[in-house]
């Protein structure tokens, strides 16, 4: 089993432009000795978009809730809709606009401009809206890789089913879990990836017991989106990002062709006293760690100081996507 090593939860939420309300739970320029970039790696930042209401908005064509053109370089970033739909558009003609359960993932590598807004179906309702995003560092071999967009809609995604092992032999059904990214056993996520991330959209709607395998290679950690459960004997609540301790195997003491053991992580939803339950969610992200140096400010993540600075030269000058 996978001790948990922290749980982040605690953290003020914030907006960012008009339209998502987050918690930023992992952030690769903070230093705090025991929880940096070198424990998340390759993952640069989450961001846990608590649920908020909206009112419909009178401006919804011409005024959407978001955030407005800004640029990336160097690293990829994924958001995940739960509640709610985001409408995205990027300077290399992606665009698309996902709904509950989908997924954008893009690709800024060598740089790219974009835009995030609530859908003009979202903003003309109103409602709910609950999302999360990810930045995810890409290798130096891949920094300056072509931009791309990938949109992933749910029914895209590989589902697993999971199985109450407090019962085996009567197979009870108490959850499932989408497969986005890596693999689950032997069955392969939707998003093609540069470096090894298993990135798993779980929810539990019955009382029971299930373990996820996850390599012992791997950077991981779990989120609670929704509800609550004990994760390793450990009862979590919605808004916490649980920390598990470091890989106790690296890649680079292994054969090429060798995979990776696997370390449990144990998840007991239990039942309440009037039987009913309503739905846990969670987020599990495990990663390779990519081990390289971080040069990062604001939108612009990349490996030295001086590819930095470039990097707002190029931005400054007008030289940034061309």
């Amino acid at each position: 089993m996978r001790p948990i090593k922290n749980i982040h939860g605690d953290k003020a939420p914030h907006w960012v432009g008009d339209g998502f309300y987050v918690k930023t739970l992992i952030n690769h320029l903070d230093d705090s000795p025991d929880f940096n970039y070198s424990h998340t790696d390759p993952f640069l930042l989450f961001d846990y978009g608590t649920p908020t209401t909206f009112d419909p908005n009178p401006n919804y064509k011409t005024q959407p809730h978001g955030v407005g053109q800004h640029p990336h370089k160097g690293f990829e970033t994924v958001t995940i809709a739960y509640e709610g739909e985001i409408s995205h558009a990027d300077s290399v003609g992606g665009q698309g606009t996902i709904q509950e359960g989908d997924v954008q993932w893009m690709t800024a590598g060598r740089g790219i401009m974009h835009e995030e807004f609530h859908s003009e179906a979202f903003g003309q309702r109103g409602g709910v809206f609950s999302m999360v995003q990810l930045w995810v560092n890409l290798p130096s071999t891949h920094k300056l890789t072509d931009p791309n967009y990938q949109s992933i809609k749910r029914a895209e995604m590989p589902i697993v089913e999971l199985i109450d092992s407090r019962n085996l032999d009567h197979q009870t059904t108490i959850g499932k879990a989408a497969i986005i990214a890596g693999t689950w056993q032997e069955i392969t996520g939707a998003a093609n990836t540069f470096t090894p991330i298993n990135l798993w959209d779980i929810e539990l709607h019955t009382a029971g017991a299930t373990t996820l395998k996850v390599p012992n290679t791997h950077n991981t950690l779990l989120l609670i989106q929704e509800g609550e459960l004990l994760v390793n004997g450990t009862s979590v609540s919605a808004g916490n990002l649980i920390q598990f301790d470091a890989p106790t195997q690296h890649r680079t003491d292994m054969q090429a062709e060798q995979k990776p053991a696997t370390d449990t992580i144990e998840l007991l939803y239990p039942a309440t006293e009037s039987g009913e339950q309503a739905p846990v969610k969670l987020l599990l992200l495990s990663g390779e760690p990519i081990g390289e140096p971080v040069a990062g400010y604001g939108p612009f993540v990349m490996n030295t100081q001086e590819e930095l600075r470039q990097t707002f030269r190029d931005y400054q000058t007008g030289n940034f996507i061309k």
